[in-house]
């Protein structure tokens, strides 16, 4: 069996782009090209890696069982690549970091902007996506490093606590209680929340964070509102149509245009842990050792003098929707 790098990419490119045409468009090739090194492929596995579908084309049974070691190889190269041209070059060559959006704020961009002074020479990428997706891009190493929510237990990643994220109630400004302080967060327990769907794979726990407040105060419903956006669940708080718990970094802009307040809950302490990720045994450069030691050490993340006592691990907690 003769399989080459090229015939691994073709595959991961298909099942990525859900389809010929589009991976046809990223590899820069034509449809029929990429069909005949599919079927060459095939030809040399015995079997099919894909069948079609209503949506396009879907991974076959044997197509399943290569995706993860196509990638695997895939990955390996690319590690190769960067090895031989962090030798070669010195300073030079590509970082990949990939962070979920409500981290890409403001103190975030401190880091990077000392990293880029520091290595000027260096091609620095960055991408948003959600906690699932950075562990993927990881994995798949298309990216070097990951910041994400919550801990990651895959034995093929490498994940370290590097901050945690305070949360805050954010209400819109002309809400009886903006600005001012409440005893318990029993007190909100009418009021209509905000978050980002309850499905394990996809949350950021923002949703979990607000059902184990008030399951721990003994009560256990709560009216609340399904968004998958940060933006949209911003813009409905703004509307006065109800509230949410949110990282107080993805709220720093609106509090400082008075767009939207907060409540200050004498019992309410929660932060969301953030994670580094890393592909374990995969290379890192020497510029991208020197940015995790960055996101490390010299995190802008978070204020972590006003979390590290104020933290404590949220109790998962499921009410019905």
């Amino acid at each position: 069996m003769n399989m080459d790098s090229e015939a691994l990419e073709t595959f991961v490119t298909i099942h990525h782009a859900n389809g010929f045409s589009r991976a046809a468009e990223i590899l820069g090739r034509s449809q029929p090209a990429i069909s005949r090194r599919i079927a060459l492929l095939e030809g040399e596995l015995g079997v099919p890696v894909f069948e079609r579908a209503a949506g396009g084309v879907v991974l076959s049974e044997a197509g399943g069982v290569l995706l993860p070691h196509a990638e695997r190889v895939l990955a390996a190269l690319r590690d190769a690549q960067s090895a031989i041209a962090a030798m070669r070059t010195g300073a030079a060559g590509r970082v990949a970091l990939v962070t979920v959006g409500t981290l890409a704020g403001s103190n975030l961009t401190a880091v990077l902007k000392r990293f880029t002074a520091d290595h000027p020479g260096i091609d620095l990428s960055i991408s948003t996506a959600t906690s699932a997706e950075v562990s993927e891009l990881v994995r798949r190493g298309e990216a070097m490093i990951g910041l994400r929510y919550l801990l990651d237990i895959a034995p093929d990643l490498v994940c370290e606590h590097i901050a945690s994220e305070a949360m805050a109630v954010a209400c819109a400004p002309e809400h009886p209680f903006a600005g001012k302080g409440l005893t318990s967060m029993s007190a909100l327990r009418d009021e209509r929340w905000f978050a980002f769907r309850n499905a394990y794979d996809l949350r950021e726990s923002f949703a979990d964070n607000i059902f184990a407040q008030f399951q721990a105060r003994g009560i256990g419903e709560i009216r609340w509102t399904p968004v998958d956006s940060l933006n949209a669940m911003k813009r409905l708080v703004e509307a006065g149509l109800g509230l949410a718990l949110l990282p107080e970094s993805a709220i720093e802009e609106e509090l400082r245009a008075g767009s939207l307040a907060t409540i200050a809950i004498a019992d309410l302490k929660v932060a969301n842990p953030v994670y580094a990720v890393i592909r374990r045994g995969g290379y890192l450069s020497p510029a991208t050792l020197n940015l995790l030691s960055l996101l490390k050490t010299e995190t802008g993340l978070v204020n972590r003098s006003t979390v590290r006592d104020a933290y404590r691990p949220p109790q998962a907690a499921r009410l019905p929707t």
